[in-house]
């Protein structure tokens, strides 16, 4: 496969990484972070990443492996997703995530239980079932809620969720600095240029991080990688849904598709790539690929 777009796919895990989980790209997650939290948060001033592995209390509790995971100079923590498919308890696996940076605050001994804030942000390549037929809304911002008073009864725990095929808006549409980053994020792969609109610092930087003609030949293979298993598996699941058997059809895909990754793994390790580099393309964790 020879890649003929000049940018790259902020959906991919090398093109997710590269933009927005590498400290010198840094100030671009400050600043999309910044836009979609700002109300709530305040501005964030910087952001120190913390280990994508998280393991459980003890070596039998189950770990979890985020795309993005970090902090800002207060202590409150991010978890910043991307979801490239359907997951059958998709929700169900943000709020299990959610729990290992709040078992992470706890403190031996004398301790009051403060919480700093954690936030999840999934960046959503689909849209949710029960939301199919709801056009408008494609920011979902979530918290406990207390149905007796309609008021929200915790302010520290917050999932947010935004289901980028419904942002539909035209760069001749775009109105707010949000606006401009739904729309880089929803169609960065498929621009040939920078679009006018997109002008600030930060949107410089950014397509000229994106533009793939840049890239070393090792970088320029790691996405190859990357962008095939995305194919991959959105094929496998538009395959599957055609086909009107979605249960069955789609487990048996990603089987296949994990397959393929473990696959891919073996034949990275085979060349010496770097094993935290087979991990960010295949999804796979450094423990399971030092096994093979």
């Amino acid at each position: 496969m020879r890649i003929k777009d000049r940018y790259i796919s902020p959906f991919t895990d090398f093109g997710f990484k590269k933009l927005f989980g590498t400290e010198p790209n840094k100030d671009l997650l400050i600043d999309f972070l910044n836009e979609l939290l700002r109300k709530d948060e305040g501005e964030i001033v910087d952001l120190s990443y913390i280990s994508k592995e998280q393991l459980g209390r003890s070596a039998d509790d189950r770990k979890a492996i985020f795309d993005i995971y970090c902090e800002n100079e207060k202590g409150d923590k991010f978890i910043v997703e991307i979801q490239k498919a359907k997951q059958r308890y998709f929700k169900d696996r943000s709020i299990y995530y959610s729990s290992f940076p709040i078992q992470s605050q706890g403190k031996q001994g004398k301790w009051d239980f403060e919480l700093t804030s954690v936030y999840t942000i999934g960046i959503l390549d689909f849209v949710f079932e029960e939301d199919k037929n709801d056009h408008d809304i494609y920011h979902h911002e979530v918290q406990l809620f207390d149905k007796s008073t309609q008021k929200v009864f915790y302010d520290k725990l917050t999932y947010i969720y935004l289901e980028m095929p419904k942002f539909t808006k035209t760069e001749a549409e775009l109105e707010t600095h949000f606006d401009k980053w739904l729309f880089v994020l929803r169609n960065l792969e498929d621009l040939t240029k920078r679009p006018e609109k997109l002008q600030e610092k930060v949107f410089a930087k950014l397509f000229a991080q994106a533009e793939i003609a840049s890239y070393t030949d090792d970088e320029y293979a790691q996405y190859e990688e990357s962008l095939k298993y995305y194919r991959d598996l959105n094929n496998s699941i538009d395959t599957a849904f055609d086909d009107g058997k979605m249960k069955g059809k789609i487990e048996g895909e990603i089987k296949g598709v994990l397959k393929g990754k473990i696959e891919t793994a073996k034949n990275m390790k085979k060349k010496a790539y770097p094993i935290d580099d087979i991990a960010e393309i295949t999804g796979l964790s450094v423990t399971e690929i030092e096994n093979f």
